[in-house]
């Protein structure tokens, strides 16, 4: 089952286009700071703004140039089942190690819709499902019963968890926790989840700090508390930051700063605004990375 760091990793672009040349870089960045895996197509990859064909191509051209040596998870969730079915099916075909499956959106299914939903895609899956609770986007909340009810499914084995609600999370872990990993959603919860039973992130900060945010899992697993809750601490103003916008603009534009990547982003998201709060973005990046981490 998923655990550890994965990176919900970004998709640079240049021109208009997929800029493939910055993403091998970024995905040769993420093995060397040893995350377990990225998430290619999810939100922080701006998957909305994706043609089916860039999709498509995005998740083979990671499979391939990560030839195994971390997991590939791939974002295939759609607000259609048949559409969901079908960008699963593709992937498993592309050879990768899991499917992310976030929450149908803008049609507010049901907790039956959502279950029903849920189960079709993992009955077309060949590799194990990660779920993908994030209600502030998607306008529907999974509920913890819900969950427990599609962890009796084979495939379905993780869940991601960005409600920002610990108790929340506390309960679904309680109810599924000897069938399931969760992991958090959100940065600045991995620390307080790992305390309760969770098992990892799929971070947004890992994009520019991966060896960082696996080095706060590994001393939390270890038993060393007191780095754990340091680089928690460290970190705390920069998980903020990354949220002052709409992600991914903020971790986008700190990638450019260092060069990992164009500034490039894709309408209707819009570069990130020019005032105090990406003053102090930048500041806290570079004082980061001041002090080492990485």
């Amino acid at each position: 089952m998923f655990q550890g760091v994965y990176t919900a990793i970004i998709t640079p672009f240049r021109n208009g286009k997929i800029d493939y040349d910055a993403y091998f870089s970024l995905l040769e960045k993420q093995i060397l700071g040893g995350v377990s895996g990225v998430v290619p197509c999810g939100t922080t990859g701006e998957s909305p703004t994706l043609s089916h064909e860039e999709h498509a191509e995005l998740i083979r051209e990671t499979v391939r140039t990560v030839d195994k040596r971390i997991q590939v998870v791939a974002g295939t969730g759609s607000n259609s089942t048949r559409e969901a079915v079908e960008l699963t099916e593709a992937a498993c075909k592309d050879g990768v190690d899991g499917i992310l499956q976030v929450n149908p959106y803008y049609n507010k299914p049901t907790q039956e819709g959502m279950f029903l939903h849920f189960k079709e895609v993992a009955d077309h899956s060949s590799v194990p499902i990660m779920l993908y609770n994030i209600p502030g986007r998607t306008g529907v909340n999974l509920l913890p019963e819900t969950v427990l009810r599609l962890s009796e499914h084979p495939r379905i084995r993780s869940m991601k968890e960005a409600t920002g609600d610990l108790g929340q999370m506390s309960k679904l872990i309680s109810l599924v926790g000897d069938k399931m990993t969760v992991l958090s959603g959100d940065d600045n919860l991995t620390l307080p989840l790992l305390a309760v039973g969770g098992v990892g992130v799929v971070s947004v900060i890992s994009n520019l700090f991966p060896s960082s945010l696996v080095r706060l899992v590994d001393c939390f697993r270890k038993g060393d508390l007191t780095t754990a809750r340091r680089i928690h601490y460290d970190f705390l103003d920069l998980f903020a930051l990354a949220f002052t916008e709409t992600n991914p603009i903020p971790i986008k534009a700190a990638m450019s700063w260092q060069g990992h990547c164009s500034p490039e982003i894709r309408l209707p998201l819009t570069p990130l605004s020019q005032n105090a709060a990406a003053e102090k973005l930048k500041k806290t990046v570079a004082a980061l990375i001041e002090k080492g981490y990485n």
